[in-house]
């Protein structure tokens, strides 16, 4: 049997898109010095030439989202940018009415799933069509920023005893078996077109069961595929078990799943020229590999609090 290793494609040279958005923050300013950056409130006082309001970062609610939001809050609070978190808001059908409604300002975003989130009929894979469709697809007042080169997609994902009994390597080896083996995803992957609904469609397959786990992926769906209690699993690419486990990913030939880089979601009005600065510097470092990094960090063995982690990337790459 071939062995199985992870791919995870890598575009470059994607452009900016937003910069210039409403300046609707004044310039916060540095005053007392030595204030911590990650810290959950913002500084008291502000530079004397006004107040800026915070800004208010959520995530999703599973561990990599909450890392990266505490990533830019550490990174927008080093700046001197008034921010702070709401982690685990729950998922895109939660948070997109969030940010409308501005109960949080500022979102870890997946740029293919973002699309399907506001667009359901498209049938862009392609990680530059992709991001040239988003900014006419979202909802009014919501922005990207620039994408990161830091991807991570739901792959389906079995373990070595199961790809070498039914001699799977892709996603279309796998439609050839669906009907005997039982799926873990969480609920809502029951009714998205990059879920079931894709895979019935692009790859004609349709499990003998759904197991809905609500941990998208993380250690509740890995110990239930390591039970056999499931024979597969909707696991995202970056989670560390799949190499602390030696479990397969297959191959994604007819792409159920597109293009996927990280990028900030913003409010345009809320979010200043300035913190777009400091999010788009963000993203031009922030790699697959910090990704899978950061989750070991947070999900291994260590346990580090997603604000630790953030810290530490922050540090590393000089943004405190």
């Amino acid at each position: 049997m071939t062995q199985h290793k992870r791919r995870i494609a890598r575009p470059k040279g994607l452009i900016v898109l937003a910069g210039g958005l409403t300046l609707a923050l004044g310039l916060a300013g540095c005053s007392g010095g030595g204030g911590d950056p990650l810290a959950s409130e913002a500084p008291s006082e502000t530079a004397a030439s006004g107040a800026a309001e915070t800004i208010v970062v959520g995530s999703a609610d599973f561990p990599e989202s909450s890392t990266l939001a505490e990533i830019y809050a550490g990174a927008l609070n080093g700046a001197g940018i008034p921010a702070e978190t709401k982690l685990g808001i729950g998922s895109r059908e939660v948070y997109l009415p969030a940010l409308e409604d501005g109960s949080i300002d500022l979102i870890p975003e997946y740029t293919g799933a973002l699309l399907v989130g506001v667009d359901p009929d498209t049938e862009l894979v392609d990680a530059g069509e992709i991001v040239d469709a988003l900014p006419g697809a979202l909802p009014e007042g919501l922005v990207i920023l620039e994408p990161s080169d830091a991807e991570n997609k739901d792959a389906m994902v079995v373990t070595q005893a199961t790809a070498e009994k039914y001699s799977l390597e892709s996603i279309e080896d796998l439609a050839k078996v669906c009907d005997q083996l039982t799926l873990a995803a969480p609920a809502e992957f029951a009714e998205r077109v990059q879920g079931l609904i894709g895979l019935k469609d692009k790859y004609g397959c349709e499990f003998k069961e759904f197991t809905p786990i609500g941990d998208s992926g993380g250690p509740l769906t890995v110990d239930a595929l390591l039970k056999d209690d499931v024979q597969v699993a909707d696991i995202y690419t970056t989670t560390p078990a799949i190499e602390e486990n030696d479990l397969v990913v297959l191959e994604d030939p007819l792409q159920n799943w597109p293009a996927q880089q990280v990028v900030p979601l913003a409010s345009s009005q809320t979010v200043s020229d300035q913190a777009v600065e400091v999010l788009n510097k963000v993203s031009a470092e922030l790699t697959t590999e910090d990704l899978i990094d950061l989750n070991q960090a947070v999900s291994g063995d260590q346990k580090m609090d997603p604000s630790e982690a953030a810290r530490m990337w922050l540090e590393e790459k000089g943004f405190i």
